[in-house]
């Protein structure tokens, strides 16, 4: 690895204390904005019952998709951590405002990466 582990333009999104479904939605909906490491026929699945499962998914924020993208319903508040550059960030916390309803839990900021932890709710 060359030290740069994130490519300025690239989210990497981590989903968990969600159904499966509340996964699909979410990334389908993220896939409908960006490219994606995620491809149509990569669904969510559940590895373990009681283990809580998180699923990852990485996005390019510079390949953003022009349009009006209506997400399906979600049955439960998801809860999503997102990594990457600053402009990465703001460009990625814009298209979730358009997507849903955020609601900010944390967020941290480094040198060149910032971090942000939101729930996701229907609009």
């Amino acid at each position: 690895m060359d030290g740069e582990h994130l490519h300025p333009e690239s989210v990497s999104v981590e989903l968990s204390g969600c159904s499966k479904e509340d996964a699909r939605v979410v990334f389908d909906a993220l896939c409908a904005c960006f490219s994606s490491d995620r491809c149509e026929q990569d669904v969510p699945r559940e590895y373990h019952e009681v283990r809580p499962t998180v699923w990852l998914g990485t996005f390019d924020v510079a390949d953003a998709r022009e349009g009006e993208h209506r997400p399906a319903p979600l049955r439960a508040s998801v809860e999503a951590d997102a990594h990457g550059g600053y402009w990465a960030i703001e460009r990625f916390r814009t298209t979730l405002d358009s997507l849903f309803t955020v609601q900010d839990l944390t967020g941290v900021s480094g040198d060149q990466e910032r971090e942000l932890h939101v729930r996701l709710e229907n609009r």
